[in-house]
């Protein structure tokens, strides 16, 4: 069970450190599509390149109806597609820093939900993300913190994402994993390629332009990131998974600094080395007694 659980912790940082250069690769990407066009044809190369290995890696074939995996992905995949919506159209009025801090917030919203479900709720678990959002704060935010309507939309966005955690950790012991994974992309894929169609105007050049950062998003932010998502949390409890996969934070400051030439000074080394500690000490037995927890 532990050397279950140190393989999803590696799977769930590999996870977040994918996603984190993916905020560089999604930013380059911007300077050639629209945001919509940009999720679609991502959520549709990663939909893709899941087809071979749903034929090559099949999970138990016990594990789950059809019927019951495609309830999963539909389910997961609109929370994914409704918090990527929401948090890049509160994007285009408030500050990278301030949209990456709030949606960061579904680290301590996921326990928080977690004890209105009767779940039962460590208090490392707690304490591990207060001191991973102090970090997270001091990494993404500059000049102080005002809500704004964008604001409240990015914060509305966390609490998708906070859910669609949640909706993986239901169902990840259930069904099929890769199926799930493909489902959940098919669901973004569709709803992304509706809006943009709506509401922006496809422009094949634009596309091949932005070819690298679409394939990295597609393949690698998609295609593998959210399918090790997956298969992470199927050892992990839902609030260490969220603290972990928080640390995308850190390599998204990192990828800045490193493709982008964006500086990291010592406020931003401190955010990442508290929002490192926060994942160690979530990690970690604080108190002798294991049956510590907070519960509704």
């Amino acid at each position: 069970m532990k050397n279950r659980a140190i393989r999803s912790n590696i799977i769930l940082l590999i996870t977040a450190a994918i996603w984190g250069f993916a905020f560089v690769a999604q930013r380059v990407g911007m300077d050639f599509v629209g945001p919509y066009t940009f999720n679609a044809v991502r959520f549709i190369l990663g939909s893709m390149s899941l087809i071979p290995i749903i034929f090559l890696f099949k999970d138990n074939p016990k594990k789950g109806s059809e019927k019951e995996v495609i309830k999963a992905g539909i389910i997961s995949g609109i929370l994914l597609f409704l918090a990527s919506s929401f948090q890049q159209v509160g994007l285009q009025e408030t500050t990278a820093g301030k949209a990456a801090f709030i949606t960061g917030l579904y680290i301590v919203i996921v326990p928080m939900i977690g004890v209105f479900l009767n779940r039962h709720i460590n208090i490392n678990s707690f304490i591990g993300a207060i001191v991973a959002t102090v970090g997270l704060y001091l990494l993404s935010i500059k000049n102080g913190i005002s809500m704004s309507y964008s604001d409240f939309l990015e914060l509305i966005s966390a609490f998708l994402f906070a859910s669609q955690i949640l909706v993986i950790d239901h169902f990840v012991n259930r069904v099929d994993s890769i199926k799930l994974a493909f489902y959940q992309f098919v669901t973004c894929a569709v709803f992304s390629t509706i809006i943009a169609l709506l509401m922006e105007r496809i422009d094949v050049h634009g596309i091949v332009q932005a070819s690298v950062p679409i394939l990295y998003g597609g393949i690698m932010s998609v295609g593998i990131a959210y399918t090790l998502q997956i298969l992470g949390q199927k050892g992990a409890d839902p609030t260490y998974a969220s603290i972990i996969m928080s640390m995308e934070t850190v390599f998204a400051a990192i990828g800045g600094f490193l493709i982008l030439g964006e500086t990291m000074g010592t406020r931003e080394f401190i955010g990442c080395v508290l929002m490192l500690t926060g994942a160690i000490l979530s990690q970690v037995k604080i108190f002798k007694n294991k049956s510590t927890v907070l519960n509704h």
